[in-house]
């Protein structure tokens, strides 16, 4: 019973600890949630948002809502989505918190790098999806479609395609990441990887016909950075590790 207890104890205080740190990264979203909801504003957001297909849309089409609080409810998920995607960082932060008393010292040196790295590229694939893809997309759709079909997307419907491109670029985006801990964590070579590289392709253009639309403009725009991000992952993955390996591990 007495060498159960110190487990116990231990179990339930990283349990506390875990939840102390989702408080934090929950009031982080929060606040920077409010902030741009009472600073920017929930219109202003969505509209920012829904600013790339009303550029493709015909001259004076207007979007709809096809339900009672959609013209409120929407705009307020925009808000979140962006207060979320704002405070990453923060979000990151906890989790390298939480997990940072368990690591070794050289193990801590490659945790803050992969954090600004996975927030850097996961917003940066959400910056490339909405400047480039988005435009390009819709311009695409309303060009092939029938002139007898009238153009004018549901809010909610246009908001649920958004969060999941977005999601799709900005995870499509850390494959650098994956590839640089798969490394570092010796699970895969390099020299291994090279090898793959031919199914990582295909791999890459069917993960984009599956996340994206059915449209050629969309898959290439996601599964052709996957490979160069891949390939990129690939070139720096011995520098780190070169750089985060402990004396004791180059002895070995």
């Amino acid at each position: 019973m007495s060498q159960q207890q110190p487990v116990e104890e231990t179990f339930i205080s990283h349990l506390v600890e875990l939840r102390d740190r989702l408080v934090k990264a929950s009031i982080g979203i929060a606040v920077v949630t409010a902030l741009l909801g009472f600073g920017i504003g929930p219109s202003r957001i969505y509209d920012l948002i829904a600013a790339p297909m009303i550029a493709a849309m015909p001259v004076g089409s207007k979007m709809i809502a096809t339900s009672v609080i959609s013209p409120f409810l929407v705009p307020m998920k925009v808000t979140l989505l962006f207060g979320f995607i704002l405070s990453l960082p923060w979000v990151l932060y906890q989790m390298w918190a939480f997990v940072a008393p368990g690591l070794y010292q050289h193990e801590k040196r490659l945790v803050a790098p992969l954090v600004i790295a996975s927030s850097s590229l996961f917003m940066a694939g959400v910056a490339f999806c909405y400047f480039l893809v988005f435009g390009k997309v819709f311009a695409f759709i309303n060009q092939v479609s029938p002139t007898s079909i009238a153009v004018m997307p549901d809010i909610e419907n246009y908001l649920d395609f958004v969060m999941s491109m977005c999601l799709a670029f900005g995870c499509a985006f850390e494959v650098p990441v994956v590839v640089v801990v798969l490394v570092r964590m010796g699970l895969v070579s390099v020299a291994k990887l090279k090898e793959w590289r031919g199914y990582v392709i295909v791999a890459a253009f069917v993960i984009a016909a599956i996340v994206t639309p059915p449209d050629v403009v969309s898959q290439f725009s996601l599964a052709i950075p996957m490979w160069l991000l891949f390939e990129i992952g690939v070139i720096l993955s011995p520098m780190f590790v070169k750089a985060t390996t402990a004396p004791e591990e180059k002895a070995d």
